[in-house]
């Protein structure tokens, strides 16, 4: 089989490839790059080829799970950034939309809603309160388990 050859990849291990080459070349990066760095991924990700004959290594590959840890990492990374930048549009358009909200909102009328540090604190409070509470019954379970009673 010639070098570079994709036969032994499966349709999924195909499919896989040309998203994340598409995703690469949308960056900028040229399409033979994008190509390597697309199979080097799937490599990583499923172990190289899956379509292997007997006493191949991809039928071992087959049987463990796909490494997508790095994967759903660089997902989150994204999606992070693309959260920050969302909101970034957000605010600008908050502030273009005040004057405007300024104008229809009565004068006098407080926001019922708790938001900001007091909203957490209180939230803050009550899990602790609840777990101060949940000690107490896993001590006194213990205690009662061994006999004894503590004075």
């Amino acid at each position: 089989m010639a070098r570079g050859s994709k036969d032994k990849y499966s349709a999924k291990q195909k499919r896989m490839a040309a998203h994340i080459e598409k995703g690469y070349e949308d960056k900028g990066v040229g399409e033979k790059t994008a190509e390597a760095r697309a199979y080097a991924t799937v490599n990583k990700l499923t172990g190289g080829g899956m379509k292997g004959g007997s006493g191949s290594k991809a039928k071992a590959a087959r049987r463990r799970p796909a490494a997508r840890k790095n994967a759903r990492k660089a997902g989150r990374v994204g999606g992070k950034r693309r959260a920050a930048t969302a909101k970034k549009s957000a605010t600008s358009s908050r502030k273009k939309a005040a004057p405007t909200r300024a104008r229809r909102t009565p004068t006098g009328r407080k926001a019922t809603s708790r938001t900001g540090t007091a909203g957490k604190r209180s939230t803050a409070r009550k899990s602790t309160a609840r777990r101060g509470t949940a000690r107490k019954s896993t001590a006194s379970r213990s205690r009662a388990k061994r006999g004894g009673s503590r004075k």
